[in-house]
């Protein structure tokens, strides 16, 4: 197997046109062609995390944390990313991270792990995506209509939150005139032609519009497939920063800080007063200040994330219970998720937990 096939295996889940802007998931170091004789995985890439993938004979780490975010004007080992990527590249390690855009899925996502832990039900997306969905349109005959329409879904279009194989079909009348080197499905060349047609249209992710315009095209009728691609505003239910869902039971604030502490193995939460039953509960791994406000117009009870500040704590005004509970501790479970994908699809590859613990942060107890 090859760095190619397991990078389009994580990102069949989470594609690479979900990241957030700043960052820089993908491939940052290695060729796509390089054979792979193992995969480390781990949270972050280190210098030690590249001695462990050398001690164990892996040359890709899949990491969910990129190492390069910023552009790198000279690679002299003067910190600690020049010198994990000359070690990496020098004793030929591809490294590959899914960060923001493993985030932002619902399905499978890093937040979906959270809320697994948590054992919450009926997920739902705290803040969906704009504009990473269009409206696809394909023009056919009547006859054809269907088994087009089978097609497009078959390829990933057609769905709405929980709902598949979503469309809207709109009769109309067609005309077309074949040039003279055409060799057009019904008519003549040098004659206008008009028929029935119907349009299917379904909705479909920016980054599946090629697949499956490639699919249709290789079965519709037509020589030249009319087609009307409509870039939309509508937020896309699956793809989102955050995640909510609703306990089975509700629990008193000490409860359910005890149990949040074990499922998340935590050494340590910091947290606001609450003194309600908590049921309704928010995720967001890593940094997650940004939707403390958004978690308000939720009406949940309590929301767990990392690296709030001082002042954030306030901005909650006792609303609801917030747990800062750490950004490693938050986004460790990743691992399992990688971990999960690769063994699904290639059972017997090795693939190896990291047993470097990355995370920079220290408690003293």
């Amino acid at each position: 197997m090859k760095v190619k096939d397991f990078v389009a295996l994580i990102e069949k889940i989470a594609p690479l046109s979900f990241q957030e802007d700043y960052d820089n998931a993908g491939l940052i170091t290695g060729s796509p062609e390089m054979e792979v004789s193992g995969i480390l995985l781990s949270l972050d890439t280190t210098e030690n995390i590249v001695d462990e993938a050398i001690k164990n004979k892996c040359n890709l780490i899949i990491s969910h944390h990129p190492i390069v975010f910023r552009g790198l004007k000279k690679l002299n080992g003067k910190n600690y990313v020049e010198r994990t990527l000359i070690k990496a590249i020098q004793n030929n390690i591809s490294i590959y991270a899914a960060h923001t855009n493993l985030d932002n899925v619902r399905h499978k996502g890093v937040n979906t792990k959270i809320a697994e832990k948590l054992g919450l039900n009926d997920l739902k997306i705290i803040q969906p995506k704009p504009q990473t969905l269009s409206k696809l349109g394909i023009y056919c005959p009547e006859k054809n209509a269907e088994e087009i329409r089978n097609c497009m879904f078959e390829n990933g279009a057609g769905n709405i939150g929980s709902y598949s194989e979503c469309s809207f079909s709109v009769e109309g009348k067609g005309s077309f005139k074949p040039g003279i080197a055409s060799n057009p499905f019904k008519g003549e060349i040098g004659k206008r032609e008009e028929g029935n047609e119907i349009n299917v249209e379904v909705l479909v992710a920016n980054y599946q519009i090629d697949k499956v315009l490639e699919a249709v095209k290789k079965m519709h009728p037509y020589e030249e497939v009319a087609y009307d691609i409509i870039p939309i505003s509508n937020f896309n239910q699956e793809v989102g920063a955050g995640i909510y869902g609703m306990l089975p039971e509700a629990m008193d604030t000490v409860k359910f800080l005890s149990f949040l502490k074990d499922n998340m193995n935590l050494e340590v939460i910091k947290h606001t007063e609450f003194n309600k039953k908590i049921q309704k509960v928010a995720v967001c791994g890593g940094s997650g200040s940004f939707l403390i406000g958004a978690i308000k117009g939720l009406k949940a009870d309590a929301y767990i994330t990392s690296d709030i500040k001082y002042h954030e704590f306030f901005d909650v005004e006792g609303q609801y219970l917030l747990c800062d509970i750490g950004h490693y501790e938050s986004e460790i479970y990743t691992l399992e998720i990688f971990y999960a994908e690769i063994k699904e699809k290639y059972p017997n590859f090795a693939v190896i937990f990291c047993k470097e613990n990355t995370n920079p942060i220290q408690y003293f107890k």
